[in-house]
């Protein structure tokens, strides 16, 4: 399967607003135990102070990983399943003045019962440096997702993220949450509207997402 998770929006960062067109995620089912993934995002940001106008460009960095499935157990009786895997892969600077190649990890542990769905993430990084005379972003990070679907048909889902990143570099720390409602218009279609807050000095204050992820079967596996 090939799943494009796509949201546009504003945000409120510490300083300026910037225009998000778009925070995009790609997956890529290869093998049932292993996904490929494209993450970035590409925003416009306006000028720190007086009304916003578009003043620049402010793209992520892109990080191309391998998504791993290394244990699961579903237990059919209660309705319930865990499974555990691990996602790596380089921290590619795309942003004007950029330097040096980063990378990140992440180990993952998700649980489903019922109408309830978590994932539960943590790792480290290091990101390329903003500029040539910058030292590099480094840290430790941590996760949560949660989707607890409205209906036994899943057509209508809440969904809460907190996350949270403690830099070992001379950077200010985040916490993030999120919380939003998913509609599934179709098997292979979900439509989402998404709000955001931040916490520490390091994150972005505000904001307003909506995304959208359409699915679609490249192959078959087997028989």
């Amino acid at each position: 399967m090939l799943d494009i998770d796509v949201q546009v929006g504003v945000v409120r960062s510490p300083g300026p607003w910037r225009v998000v067109v778009p925070d995009f995620e790609l997956d890529v089912g290869l093998l049932p135990w292993l996904e490929f993934d494209l993450d970035g995002a590409y925003a416009v940001e306006g000028p720190s102070s007086g009304p916003f106008s578009f003043d620049h460009a402010a793209p992520d960095s892109l990080w191309p990983s391998f998504k791993l499935g290394l244990y699961d157990h579903p237990d059919h009786a209660a309705g319930q399943a865990w499974a555990f895997g691990a996602q790596l892969g380089p921290k590619i600077p795309v942003a004007p003045g950029a330097r040096g190649v980063g990378g990140e990890g992440l180990l993952l542990a998700g649980f489903a019962g019922g109408r309830l769905h978590t994932v539960a993430n943590f790792g480290a990084f290091i990101d390329p440096a903003p500029d040539a005379g910058a030292n590099r972003p480094t840290g430790v990070e941590a996760g949560l997702d949660l989707v607890l679907d409205l209906d036994k048909a899943g057509r209508y889902s809440l969904t809460g993220e907190l996350a949270g990143v403690r830099f070992l570099s001379d950077d200010p720390h985040q916490l993030l949450a999120t919380a939003g409602v998913t509609w599934a218009a179709g098997q292979l279609l979900d439509v989402s509207l998404v709000g955001l807050w931040g916490f520490l000095a390091g994150s972005d204050r505000y904001g307003l997402l909506v995304g959208i992820s359409p699915k679609v079967r490249l192959f078959s596996v087997g028989p």
